[in-house]
């Protein structure tokens, strides 16, 4: 790391100090790099949100009608209640009809359809509103419209979004404010727009940072949720959530998936002898050693004790045998007796053994593992006894 990236690591650290590891800074500023699991409670989370402020805008939206009754001419207030109405009944459907699905892309529809409805909304009645001349109350109460894209950008702070998604959200309402200032050009008060303008571009800052706040705080509580408190794997929560998905991906697209059950040999004889810290201690060694050599995309979750579960996508049978080799060549560390600490291994695939469910695949992984167990331990069985002898032969 350079000088300077570690002043500015160090300055960042400061200001939200225990919640992002460095490796999760660049996590703040786009979402590519966004764990599954972090993606798709957030996805959950952004749409719960749309929903609440889609209420909230169903039930507000309509009650100002009121409001313009008093103070508009009859014509402009009937023409601003038919676009409150639509307006309304668009809050309303996106209420009662958009779910969440853990995708991010339909969160992203959803903060879509949320903020074009207002948005809509806002050109149709500023563009009504310059056809009447309107004076005292009428006028105050007509240029508070205007003040609707503040509304919309001050919202942004409840999302837990990413520096880009904030900016690609916030983009269209500046830019309709910009043209709709140009359309303008010839009655234009500049120096009052200018300072609109700038304020609204300080709200989106605000907005944006508060929102960086949130997924700041959301990626230490996922982190925390997720792994393993003494290994920093994965807990077996999470791995049966994250086998769960790719299983249905692989099943959808007909593609390889494979998952590798290790259980440590004779790992009882260490805590027996030495010591739970020396077992935690072999534990943790495990676990950094497994995680130094997995490939991208592989995924090690502590399913208990001293079980793990080797989590392989679009892998086929023997990718796997030769992805287990390596990390079997490269040790899991050194036994406190001395020695090498080894593993009975089991490995499945979801295509060659026509596992129904993820379960099943787990579940013939971990028969497999008792079975290399069975025939001495430090070793890998990945294939039923009649397939091997048919292949060796």
């Amino acid at each position: 790391m350079s000088p300077l990236s570690a002043m500015v690591w160090q300055r960042l650290t400061g200001l939200m100090p225990g919640e992002l590891n460095q490796g999760e800074l660049s996590w703040l500023a786009t979402p590519h790099r966004h764990l599954s699991l972090l993606a798709r409670r957030r996805a959950t989370l952004i749409v719960n949100r749309v929903r609440l402020f889609a209420f909230l805008f169903a039930v507000l939206t309509p009650v100002w009608s009121v409001v313009d009754f008093i103070v508009f001419p009859f014509p402009l207030w009937r023409e601003l209640a038919l676009m409150r109405f639509a307006a309304c009944a668009a809050f309303a459907s996106l209420l009662v009809y958009y779910r969440s699905n853990g995708d991010l892309f339909n969160a992203y529809r959803a903060m879509a359809l949320l903020f074009a409805i207002p948005t809509v909304f806002y050109v149709a009645s500023h563009t009504l509103l310059t056809y009447y001349e309107l004076t005292g109350m009428s006028a105050a109460i007509g240029a508070g419209y205007a003040f609707l894209p503040f509304v919309l950008l001050a919202g942004l702070s409840i999302f837990p979004l990413t520096l880009v998604e904030s900016l690609v959200v916030a983009s269209p309402i500046l830019i309709c404010q910009a043209v709709s200032g140009y359309l303008r050009w010839a009655a234009m008060d500049w120096p009052s727009f200018a300072g609109a303008f700038w304020l609204l571009v300080l709200i989106t800052g605000v907005a944006a940072l508060a929102g960086l706040c949130q997924l700041a705080f959301m990626i230490a509580l996922v982190r925390q949720a997720i792994r393993d408190p003494l290994t920093g794997a994965f807990s077996r929560s999470s791995g049966t959530e994250i086998i769960d998905l790719h299983f249905t991906l692989a099943r959808r697209a007909n593609a390889p998936f494979a998952v590798a059950f290790l259980d440590l040999d004779h790992f009882k004889r260490i805590n027996d002898q030495f010591g739970h810290e020396a077992g935690d201690r072999a534990l943790i060694t495990m676990t950094e050693s497994v995680s130094r050599h997995l490939r991208h995309g592989d995924v090690l979750a502590r399913w208990g004790g001293e079980e793990f579960l080797l989590i392989m996508p679009g892998t086929t049978i023997e990718q796997a045998e030769t992805a287990i080799e390596r990390v079997r060549k490269a040790g899991f560390g050194e036994r406190p007796e001395g020695g090498r600490v080894t593993a009975s291994i089991g490995i499945a695939e979801s295509r060659a053994d026509q596992a129904a469910d993820w379960k099943d695949l787990v579940e013939l992984a971990d028969q497999r593992m008792y079975r290399a167990k069975q025939a001495g331990r430090d070793r890998v069985v990945s294939r039923e006894p009649a397939e091997a002898a048919a292949i060796s032969a």
